[in-house]
This record gives C-alpha cells, structure tokens and sequence, in this order.
C-alpha cells in the first residue's frame, strides 16, 4: 500500500496548493473503523450468544431470541437519523470532525452496555436501557464509514479509488475479528454461569480504550484536498434537502443495492442462533461459532483489499451483481452444513459464502457509493442510502426467525431462497447505476453538479 503523497489536479485555485495523500488516509480510516466495529461487533455476537437468557425472560426461548434480535436490530433503526444529522455535520463542517465525534460516541455507549443490570436484576427496565444505548450506537456508527471513505475517496488517485477505499471496509472486519478475539477465550475458559454473570461484560467495559485511542487517532486526520478546495465558505442548502431534490434515482438505487447484506444476516446473525440455540437442535457451542465468525472475518481481511483493487481494473458494477448473487444462491448450503452437524463443512461454506462472494461485494461497495455523489453531499447520500438500506435489512434475522422458526422444516432451504430473492433486488439495481471506475473526481463533479435539477 506505499505511495508517495500526489498533487491533486487543480480543479480550484486552492486545489493545487493541496498535496493528497492516500496512504495517510486509508491507514487512518482502517484504525478508525476497527475500533468503532469493534464495538458495534461485540454487540450484534452478544445479541445472539448472550443477551436472550441475560435480558429477557427464559421461559420461551423462541421469544428470547426475537426479541434479542430485535435489539440489534433497534441499532440501524436510530441509523438513518445518524446518517442525515451526521452526514450534514462532515458535509458542511469538514470529515475530520464528523469522525471524531462519532468515535466518541460509539465508545461512550458501548462501555455503558457493559454496566448494565440484568433482567433478573431490575425485570424490564434491562432490555430498555439496552435499546437506549442500541440506540445511541446506531447514531454514531452512520457517520464512520460515510466520512471514512469520503476522506480516501477525496484523497486517492482516480485509478486507485477502489483499493485505498477498501481498507476502510477491511477495517470494519478487523473491529469484528478484536470483537471475536476478545469474546472467545472468555465463553471457552470461563464456566458458562460465570461468563453469564460477570465474563460478557469484560469486552464491552474496555470500549473506554476506543474512546481515547479514537481521539487520538482521529485529531490528527486532516481534510482532503477536493473537500478543502471546494468549501468557500457558502451556507448550502441542507444537504438533505438536496439530495432528495437532485439524486433521488441515486439514492433509491443505493438503499436497495444495500440490501446485499442479506447475506451476512443469514450467514452471522440467523445462522448463528440456528446453529447454537437449543431449538433447534443443531447442537454447536457458543464458542464454535465465535470461532467460526473469527474465521469468515480472517477471510475478509485477505479478500478486501484484493477485491478492492480489482474493482479498479474491471469496474464495480458486474462484481458487486456477481459476488452478492452468487453468495445469495449459496447461503442455502451455509445453512444446510449447520444442519448436518459437521463444523469442518461449515468452516469451509462460510470461508466460500462471506469470506470471499460477499466480500466481492463489501470491497466495493463504499467507493461506488461514494462515487454516485457531489462532492458537497458525498458524506450525506452515502450515509442515508447505506444506513436506511443497512436499517430495513437488520430486521431480516428477526423475519427469518418468525418464518423459520423452531421445530420449523426446510430451514436452509427457506431462508436461502429469501435471500437469493433480496440479493437478485440489489444486482438489479447495481446494473442500473452507471460504472464510474477511472473516472476523476472532477469529471463525476461536473457530471452530477451538471445535470438539471431533479434529473438523475
């Protein structure tokens, strides 16, 4: 990933002035995205293994696991509102702002949730503190990855887009794996009451480590060059409002291409609670299936940045449609290794399904995002496409939960064809957008900014 600092092309008078600096971008936004999906992580693997017998009552074990879900699922609810607040704070004010609050915030809310008092403790004020501070996490997160990835985005060379912005989603796969790491030894080592009682709350309470590494880290991030160079000091209109009135056809195709994390809701989320829930019956641990999440992260980790850097040379649009496709047709076989017992089958079908098919799709998606976007509401469409579409899609676990439920036949079979239906929505509307790789940020400005209001 070495590079050399680049004068950006000087579509202003100021542009010049401004070296650009890809490398210094990427490796801020991967450390910064590691540690926020840490935490946003370490919630969505507890909401499964944990929180149904810590936060709700233990007489139904079907209704445990809904409404366990249903948190999580709370998270991406508070995401749009984030995702317009947030992204209009580093559209008008500046990235580097925007990634410094959101950092703090997603600290402050993961620590909370490892203080918490249990349902057998204080009944139903437990599981209403927990989607209080689900809340609050979602907010934060839908300002990371848009602000993230606009930062590199607007730093890279046009040919490079696709790799540097890619380390930001290699991040995000990072966070989840530190997540795992810490969660494993503790649900093998610690006897299951202990880790009940007291051994869960260990990963959240050293969120305060997040919260003064990401000061750290992120104070020293400076501005890109393109979103310094544009800024002349205009109050625009409310980026929302003009995303609405001149993208609306952008936006929509956004959110449904979202819809591509289908997969990972089937695969990490479902999949976990089908495998290790008593049930249904499967018979895994909690402890093999962190490990089994471990590895489908490991695999990301490799994949992204390849992906990423091939998406430069052959464009975004056929390998995000093949990788979220191709991924939706095999999550049925995902589901039927859980079912057949075998952890060896099911290391290899995650490794295939989210390891490396859906990561054709994850590697890509933000710089693509990004680049359906002007500049001055980059942040904003990105944010409130990704998070609405990220916000419908975290109730899917719970649908699949109430339509295949314990007792239930056909599972693998019923949930892979629900996927493939919402994966073949998103390859539709990918094939629709145009492909923009090669393409300067300047001409894509001047195309976008160009066009007549309302057209698309």
């Amino acid at each position: 990933m070495s590079t050399t600092p680049t004068r950006m092309a000087p579509s202003s008078p100021a542009a010049g002035d401004v070296l650009r600096d890809p490398k210094k971008a990427a490796i801020s936004g991967w450390i910064g995205s590691a540690l926020e999906y840490y935490d946003f992580a370490l919630y969505s693997l507890a909401a499964t293994l944990i929180f149904p017998t810590i936060f709700f009552p233990a007489e139904n074990p079907t209704v445990g696991i809904i409404a366990s879900l249903a948190t999580y699922a709370v998270g991406y609810v508070s995401r749009p509102v984030g995702a317009v607040v947030l992204g209009a704070y580093g559209d008008r004010h500046g990235r580097k702002k925007v990634l410094v609050f959101a950092m703090l915030l997603m600290g402050f809310a993961t620590f909370a949730v490892g203080l918490l008092p249990t349902y057998g403790q204080v009944g139903l004020l437990a599981p209403a503190l927990l989607v209080i501070l689900r809340l609050i996490q979602g907010f934060a997160v839908a300002g990371e990855l848009g602000g993230a990835s606009a930062m590199i985005v607007e730093h890279s060379p046009d040919a490079r887009r696709g790799f540097f912005a890619s380390f930001s989603l290699q991040g995000t796969q990072v966070g989840s794996i530190l997540a795992t790491a810490v969660l494993l030894p503790l649900a093998a080592l610690l006897p299951a009451d202990q880790f009940g009682a007291w051994g869960w709350r260990i990963p959240f309470l050293l969120s305060a480590v997040v919260i003064f590494a990401g000061y750290l880290i992120r104070r020293r991030v400076t501005e890109p060059p393109a979103y310094t160079a544009g800024t002349d000091g205009t109050k625009h209109r409310f980026p929302l409002a003009e995303l609405l009135r001149t993208r609306p056809g952008a936006l929509l195709r956004c959110i449904l291409m979202t819809f591509t994390n289908v997969i990972g809701m089937a695969t990490l989320i479902f999949g976990v609670s089908f495998a290790t829930q008593k049930g249904y019956g499967n018979g895994f641990s909690s402890s093999e299936f962190l490990w089994v999440t471990l590895v489908a992260n490991i695999a990301a980790v490799a994949t992204i940045p390849v992906f990423g850097a091939l998406s430069d040379r052959i464009g975004r649009r056929m390998l995000m449609a093949a990788g979220g496709v191709i991924g939706g047709v095999l999550v049925t076989g995902y589901l039927w290794a859980i079912e057949q017992g075998s952890l060896p089958l099911v290391f290899v079908c995650v490794v295939i399904v989210q390891g490396i098919f859906f990561q054709m799709w994850n590697a890509t998606f933000a710089t693509f995002f990004q680049e359906q976007f002007p500049m001055r509401i980059r942040v904003t469409g990105f944010a409130v496409s990704q998070n609405i579409g990220l916000m419908i899609a975290s109730f899917f676990p719970s649908i699949f939960t109430a339509i295949a439920p314990p007792g239930s036949a056909n599972i693998p079979l019923t949930i892979g064809l629900v996927t493939l239906g919402i994966c073949l929505v998103s390859a539709v509307a990918t094939l629709m957008s145009s492909d923009t790789k090669g393409t300067s940020l300047e001409d894509l400005e001047a195309q976008k900014t160009g066009r007549i209001a309302g057209r698309v």
